[in-house]
């Protein structure tokens, strides 16, 4: 069975490009899990509401973990709580964009 952690290292090789740091040090990634069945739920939300690219993210989030071997279909659940702020982000991601 597909953990966490895998589901994690998958959407690991999205970037945000706008900011230059991908998802999961962003902070954008809130849970991820998958069933025996081969489907995964990837829980998320993005840095504003009005991102520009809100639809391409998500397709991007889908597209790196269906690359999974055992994982077949991914769907995204784009949430809005809670909302997201630089603390969310990884040391690295605070210190590059001053939080």
């Amino acid at each position: 069975m597909i953990t966490k952690e895998e589901i994690f290292q998958a959407v690991a090789t999205v970037i945000d490009p706008e900011v230059g740091f991908n998802l999961v040090e962003m902070g954008l990634i809130y849970d991820a899990e998958a069933n025996e069945a081969g489907k995964a739920i990837v829980t998320m939300t993005l840095s504003t509401r009005a991102c520009p690219l809100h639809q391409m993210i998500v397709q991007w989030v889908k597209e790196a973990v269906e690359k999974i071997d055992a994982i077949d279909e991914c769907e995204v659940n784009l949430v809005w709580e809670p909302v997201w702020n630089i603390t969310m982000a990884d040391d690295n991601v605070q210190k590059a964009l001053g939080g």
